[in-house]
């Protein structure tokens, strides 16, 4: 399987976990050093983990990587899309695509394309996304997806949020008659996470702040052990176009749900990274 933002936070927790059951994990991640440390720490394991060093930020990269795997795996039965970013200030990948929207939503959407085959030789296979709740406080903006004027990181982050899970439910239909279940989850509010290690002062201190009070928020272990359900649990084999949350499966909101905007989201992501939106 492959998962992407696995060398922190509830994405090593939750590699290290499937390398124990006796998986081979390929955990991709920007920073070589983590990624090491990640391998010379979990092993021996009855499964295996093995690192992908990539910037997820550029679609040069991410087909690049695509192409690594394609060579290195037969098959890929699971793709999670795991990592993601929010940044304290506008700024644009050398795509020209702001960051935020670039990793969190455009990224998954290349990588799944590019892997498509694979997922297609190990079926039956599953896509699994980590969304957030967050998203409930997003609009589509479909004159501005990329805030280029009037930039907030958080409506930045909540939209691109909205997007994954946008794509995951479009992608669920798309996958209709084959082996492939296509499920996001929102893992919970993680104090302890590095997901927000970009944002504005004033988010990171409320965040830290919110570590330090008993029972708020969500454990990195408890975020990992829903991720990790949805890679495995025998019921995820067969439900798609799910949303998960700490209750259980949940609605969406109405704005991820509609079908105009998750049809005009995909064409526009197809359009902005060029590939035919008739995929798959």
């Amino acid at each position: 399987m492959v998962l992407t933002g696995g060398t922190s936070g509830i994405g090593r927790i939750a590699a290290t976990e499937l390398a124990a059951q006796g998986a081979t994990v390929a955990v991709i991640g920007r920073d070589q050093r983590r990624g090491d440390t990640l391998v010379a720490d979990t092993t021996p394991l009855d499964g295996d983990i093995r690192f992908h060093q990539t910037d997820l930020a550029t679609q040069t990269t991410v087909r690049s990587l695509a192409t690594e795997l394609l060579n290195t795996y037969d098959g890929i039965d699971a793709l999670v899309h795991n990592a993601g970013l929010s940044s304290h200030r506008r700024s644009e990948t050398g795509d020209g695509v702001e960051l935020t929207f670039a990793v969190n939503h455009l990224a998954p959407y290349l990588l799944t394309h590019e892997l498509l085959d694979r997922l297609r030789t190990a079926a039956p296979a599953r896509v699994v996304v980590t969304a957030s709740d967050i998203h409930r406080r997003a609009t589509f903006n479909f004159d501005d997806l990329q805030f280029s004027s009037d930039y907030d990181p958080l409506q930045a982050y909540a939209q691109s949020k909205l997007a994954t899970i946008a794509f995951t439910l479009e992608l669920a239909d798309r996958f209709e008659d084959t082996e492939i279940t296509a499920n996001c989850f929102h893992p919970g509010f993680i104090p302890s996470t590095n997901l927000f290690r970009d944002a504005p002062i004033w988010i990171r201190a409320m965040i830290r702040a919110a570590a330090i009070i008993p029972g708020i928020g969500t454990t990195q272990q408890e975020g990992a052990q829903r991720l990790c359900k949805l890679i495995t649990a025998p019921e995820f084999g067969k439900k798609t176009g799910m949303y998960v949350t700490g209750d259980g499966i949940t609605s969406p909101s109405t704005e991820a749900t509609d079908p105009e905007n998750r049809q005009r989201l995909w064409e526009i992501s197809a359009g902005l990274v060029d590939v035919d939106p008739d995929w798959p």
